[in-house]
Formats: structure tokens, C-alpha cells, sequence
């Protein structure tokens, strides 16, 4: 007849077990950490364009515009930018991108909760102020919204300084 080994001593087995499991954690928390490839917004400072965007501050605020929100991001040529904004229904809303002047290309995307596309700008860096692209819109539904600005520059690859500004209309 055959005999079953006798069972092993529990103490020593749990702790194991306890201490691969410390060890497995560990290392998925590193890996995490190392492959990290998210995209992250890093602000920049480039002073000519935050004299352009004081500039249009100051127009759109004589229009009736408030700043909801603001941001410097480093970008790299060719690559979008996603910029994920809550937008209420029937508010009128002011929406601009300011380039690096020596990027070459320009472009804005934005889209409904849907992935929709709803807007599309494109300016090709040739003279002054032909790095800002702004634009209105009134949105039909209170939702998130993506809007995606991406500029081409052949000089700089990467730390690309952009300017990104969100205006609502006051009452």
C-alpha cells in the first residue's frame, strides 16, 4: 500500500511562501517604475511665448473671456500632446496653442467624448503670430474633450516649448 509523504512542517512553508510574495511584488513595483512610458506633461518657460499669450490674454479678456485654464508643456517635434478637458454644454469657450517660432508646422485637433473630431487647425510656421492657433467653440454636450496640438520643427526634436490656453466667456 502506498504511503503519503507526511505533511510538511506549516511554519516554514508559509513564511516562504510569505517572503516570495514580498519578493514578487518588489520586483513587479520596479518594473513599473523602470517601464514607465507614459507621456507626461512638463511645463517649460520660452519668454517670447509667454509675451504672446499675455498678449492674447489681454484682447480676449477686453472680449469678455476669462482664463480657465493655462499650461507650458515641452513637447517633442511630431508628437501630440493630449490635453484632456471637461467642457459644459452651450458655453462658449476660446481655444489656443502657441508654438515655438522656429517649429515649421502647426496643428490642433479636438475631439468629443465620442473620439469625434470636431476641430482641426493647421498653420505652417511663415511669419509672426503664425504659431498661435486659436479658434471658438461652443460645445452641444457637457463632456470631456481631447484636444491634441502637435508642431513640427526640424532643428529641435525634443524640448519643445508650447503654450496651451482654454478662455470662457463671461456672463
Amino acid at each position: 500500500m502506498y504511503q503519503y509523504p507526511k505533511p510538511l512542517n506549516e511554519k516554514p512553508y508559509k513564511k516562504s511562501l510569505l517572503i516570495f510574495a514580498f519578493f514578487l511584488l518588489l520586483s513587479f513595483s520596479a518594473k513599473a517604475q523602470k517601464g514607465s512610458d507614459v507621456i507626461r506633461q512638463v511645463s517649460c518657460f520660452y519668454s517670447i511665448l509667454k509675451l504672446q499669450a499675455d498678449s492674447l490674454k489681454l484682447v480676449l479678456y477686453k472680449q469678455g473671456f476669462v482664463v480657465v485654464r493655462e499650461a507650458t508643456m515641452t513637447m517633442e517635434s511630431e508628437y501630440e500632446m493630449p490635453i484632456i478637458v471637461p467642457l459644459n454644454e452651450g458655453s462658449w469657450y476660446h481655444i489656443a496653442f502657441i508654438g515655438d517660432m522656429t517649429s515649421k508646422l502647426y496643428e490642433v485637433r479636438m475631439y468629443d467624448y465620442d473620439e469625434k473630431q470636431v476641430v482641426y487647425q493647421k498653420h505652417y510656421g511663415d511669419g509672426m503670430e503664425s504659431n498661435i492657433i486659436n479658434y471658438s467653440y461652443i460645445p452641444k454636450f457637457s463632456e470631456y474633450h481631447m484636444i491634441k496640438p502637435v508642431q513640427v520643427n526640424k532643428k529641435k526634436k525634443k524640448n519643445i516649448c508650447g503654450y496651451f490656453m482654454i478662455f470662457k466667456k463671461v456672463k
